[in-house]
């Protein structure tokens, strides 16, 4: 692929992918340790710590919808634009109402699934949070309760939203802003910054649960498989929108793999870069 070409709008995924992989490699280590500050202040009350660890942890689950909607109105305008003789290429990889034409399409993008990977996500979210934000009082009802309602909410509203992302709009945004192509680019940036987060927190999670070295390749290849298919589940939620246009690329799975391949990596074989030595 021409240097040029990885900027184009169709190939953000991939573009998306290399910045991932990037980060994964050189700069984690880095995010990992401000995070851990950042939880340790937390969790001894310091008020600044709280805020930013609370918008991180929201930031999660409202940056997804934020760029489905700043985005939804170019990306049907550039598939609707595809000259038709690319035949199928002028449709969506899957379609919506018919899950079943297309198995792996049918499965990830249905929103049945993407509902419950998103709740499953911020449950996991919640049972780190919430007790370094309230202390003892994260086991009472009058904080778990509201705060566990709140999160299902969320992830119902953000489903919503991601999802419709896909179905064409009957007519054009009635905001000046969600036409212009400022938007779409502030679109990639909240999608953008929503995969740092969920890297930076699914590093922490994997480095709490290290994987004890492999005594036979039988053990290695489950310790692979294991952790490559978590890899895949939490890169597809902040990765769905630019996967919709190029699902049916083979070098998108390898390039997604690529990304995910430095923590796969050090979880697999551990190092100096590992969390684990960092945590106290």
């Amino acid at each position: 692929m021409k240097a040029k070409a990885i900027t184009a709008e169709t190939n953000r995924g991939v573009l998306l992918d290399v910045f991932v992989f990037i980060i994964n490699l050189a700069l984690m280590n880095l995010l990992m340790r401000y995070s851990l500050d950042l939880l340790r202040s937390a969790g001894e009350g310091d008020a600044f710590a709280v805020l930013a660890l609370v918008l991180c942890s929201g930031g999660m689950f409202v940056l997804p919808a934020v760029g489905a909607v700043l985005k939804r109105w170019h990306f049907h305008r550039r598939l609707s634009a595809r000259p038709k003789s690319e035949g199928e290429a002028t449709k969506l990889p899957f379609d919506l109402l018919e899950l079943k034409s297309n198995v792996a399409a049918g499965c990830l993008f249905n929103p049945i699934f993407y509902l419950v990977l998103s709740i499953f996500l911020s449950s996991v979210v919640l049972s780190l949070v919430i007790p370094l934000i309230f202390g003892k009082r994260a086991n009472t009802g009058a904080v778990f309760v509201p705060l566990v309602i709140a999160s299902f909410v969320t992830c119902v509203v953000q489903t919503v939203l991601v999802y419709r992302y896909f179905s064409p709009p009957k007519k054009a945004p009635s905001a000046p802003f969600l036409r212009d192509p400022a938007s779409e680019q502030v679109g990639d940036l909240c999608i953008c910054v929503n995969m740092i987060l969920f890297q930076v927190f699914w590093n922490l999670v994997i480095s709490q649960f290290p994987f004890t070295r492999a005594a036979s390749a039988g053990e290695f290849a489950f310790n692979l498989f294991v952790l490559v298919f978590l890899a895949l589940l939490v890169y597809f939620p902040p990765r769905i929108f630019y996967l919709a246009e190029d699902i049916r690329r083979p070098a998108t799975w390898l390039t997604i793999l690529l990304a995910n391949s430095p923590t796969i990596l050090r979880a697999l074989f551990g190092g100096d870069a590992n969390a684990r030595g960092l945590i106290p």
